[in-house]
């Protein structure tokens, strides 16, 4: 080889590898992914999940505005704007109607999260807590304080939660026999489910009929008549316990990819699950301690996060949004449908989470 045929080979070399493509630039020329750096490490963050996620808060806002602004009378914006600011205070807006607004927001999130917690866990859509009986649980904890020790608000509240991780506890521990099996804790938790309703409506029979009314309205779900004071410790309860979830998030994606991938990667597979049913019994046990159970949010607001997401798995985040997008929704439905009166608003996500359960079994039967 001549000194000018070497020559033409290096610079032939030189060039490809100045143009050779790093598996960054490989990933974001593949993929639809925007580059995030945060403390001097890359993330990758789908565009579409940055759309949905821009589009979730806008409509939370714009569903807050509307409920903000909705009651026996509607508030002009310049009212809402007032009162939000201080500079024209308003009772009705600041007190009445804004713990409601938020709560939707906030209880929405927490279910949204719980479901897929329990989808991710279970891998399967239908995994959520009111399908295998963590509502029921929380709903026999109430009553059972309400109609036997007749206890007050705060107790009820301790009843709902105890009541939650003990069904949760039961359903656990006959899921696990020769293993973990995210379809035989599915059925588990439908027998629990029956049989915990069972126990609910007996309780309910055998109470005096003031506290049997109570606890019959109680059991719809509802939003009405909550203010800042009944939001004060839920809102940090939910707050400590997503942040828990969001430190594991990732763990919790590998453990949805399978359990050898998950030990693989050195995921503590037992561990994992024992906080993840934690953390989304206590999202659940805390939204029915105050707003009575919800039922479907649960179910319905983690699948339809993921297929406007079209993410793999069951993420977080966008569950969490579609859940307080569709909690918010769902109030205000409930308060519009027969005005004046307002309607409990489980009767109106059980409506809606109902058709949503008919089009998913369709679903998988189809698909099976």
């Amino acid at each position: 080889m001549t000194d000018t045929q070497r020559h033409d080979t290096q610079r032939q070399e030189t060039q490809r590898s100045d143009t050779r493509e790093t598996p960054e630039s490989t990933l974001l020329r593949r993929t639809s992914a925007v580059r995030v750096p945060v403390r001097g490490r890359a993330w990758f963050v789908e565009r579409r999940t940055i759309t949905l996620v821009v589009g979730c808060v806008v409509a939370m806002l714009a569903l807050g505005f509307v409920g903000l602004s909705y009651g026996t009378s509607w508030a002009t914006p310049g009212e809402v704007f007032g009162a939000l600011t201080g500079l024209e205070p308003s009772v009705v807006i600041a007190e009445w109607r804004a713990p409601r607004v938020v709560a939707g927001m906030l209880f929405g999130a927490a279910l949204g999260v719980a479901g897929a917690i329990f989808q991710n866990l279970t891998r399967n859509p239908m995994g959520s807590p009111d399908i295998i009986g963590l509502d029921a649980g929380a709903y026999t904890g109430a009553l059972l304080v309400m109609t036997v020790f007749a206890g007050a608000s705060t107790t009820v509240a301790f009843g709902a939660v105890a009541g939650g991780l003990v069904t949760a506890a039961l359903v656990y521990s006959l899921s696990r026999s020769n293993g973990l099996s995210g379809m035989r804790l599915v059925v588990i938790g439908i027998a629990v489910n029956a049989m915990v309703t069972a126990l609910n409506n007996w309780l309910v029979l055998r109470a005096e009929l003031e506290v049997a009314m109570a606890a019959v309205g109680w059991n719809s779900g509802s939003l009405n008549g909550i203010d800042w004071e009944d939001l004060l410790v839920p809102f940090t309860v939910i707050a400590l316990l997503l942040a828990v979830i969001g430190l594991r998030a990732s763990a919790l994606q590998q453990s949805a990819l399978g359990d050898s991938i998950a030990v693989s990667t050195g995921v503590p597979l037992e561990r994992q699950r024992l906080l993840m049913v934690l953390v989304g019994v206590g999202c659940t046990a805390t939204v029915t301690a105050v707003a009575g159970p919800v039922m479907f949010v649960a179910l319905a607001a983690p699948q339809i996060g993921r297929r406007l997401a079209k993410a793999p798995g069951v993420p977080l985040l966008p569950a969490a949004l579609t859940g307080a997008v569709l909690l918010q929704l769902a109030d205000l439905i409930a308060q519009m449908l027969l005005a004046p009166v307002s309607l409990p608003v489980g009767v109106v996500t059980t409506a809606i989470g109902g058709g949503y359960l008919i089009w998913l079994l369709a679903q998988e039967v189809r698909r099976r």
